[in-house]
């Protein structure tokens, strides 16, 4: 599903639950990770296990021994020299995508159920424009819960933001396009475009204005993915 999201040079491996999970949920943690969860619940361990268990597969089809994947500042993954990625995770699914820094300057990805935000949510993620052009997608195309998918693109930004930018990134501070687009298939799928309305980051001697990522709904889940070139 997340691959389908990604240009050639990143790898994503994924796991759903309803799959079986397998051989990623009895992949050992290392003890630096086991560390991190003295006091999990069982969902947390199992999510923290299998997603970091899809980034080590994903770390050796790029042919780099596989290593601990602890959180840094913010939380955000530290991966081994020479290589950028995402991770996410959420009931049912997890999945890591890595790719050499060399390829991309920075990648983002995120999955949520395919369902409506809770009661009160969309407020305090959408800004005035994002809420009208909701509205709008919801009567149109009423089959995809776009509110979710707005809060998804926007965890995606923010994912690919922060490596390059070391700041937070608020959901106020990036006004998000949908729009769907004809493929194969059933699934309902489009693009996306993130203008920031803060400095962007500096990437290849320019600032960005903007992002640019990918959707689609498939499976009773929502994924978004947001990638930025060197040039």
């Amino acid at each position: 599903m997340i691959a389908g999201l990604l240009p050639g040079p990143v790898v994503a491996v994924e796991a759903f639950a309803e799959d079986g999970e397998g051989e990623f949920a009895d992949m050992p943690l290392y003890p630096q990770e086991e560390a991190l969860l003295t006091r999990a619940v069982d969902k947390r361990r199992r999510e923290f296990t299998v997603v970091r268990a899809c980034a080590r597969r994903a770390m050796e089809k790029l042919g780099v021994p596989p290593q601990p994947v602890l959180p840094g500042e913010r939380g955000a993954p530290q991966w081994p020299a020479g290589l950028t990625g995402s991770m996410t995770h959420c009931d049912g699914y997890c999945a890591a995508a890595l790719v050499r820094a060399d390829d991309l300057a920075s990648l983002g990805i995120d999955a949520e159920p395919h369902a409506p935000l809770p009661d009160g949510v969309l407020a305090t993620v959408a800004l005035p424009a994002e809420a009208a052009r909701h509205a709008r997608l919801a009567r149109e195309r009423p089959e995809v819960h776009w509110d979710r998918l707005l809060f998804s693109a926007k965890e995606s930004v923010y994912k690919a933001w922060f490596p390059l930018t070391r700041q937070w990134l608020d959901f106020s501070e990036a006004d998000i396009e949908l729009t769907a687009v004809a493929g194969p298939g059933a699934d309902p799928q489009g693009t996306f475009r993130a203008r920031l309305l803060v400095p962007g980051p500096l990437v290849g001697g320019r600032r960005l204005g903007h992002f640019e990522g990918r959707w689609t709904v498939r499976r009773g889940l929502v994924a978004t993915a947001v990638t930025v070139r060197h040039g």
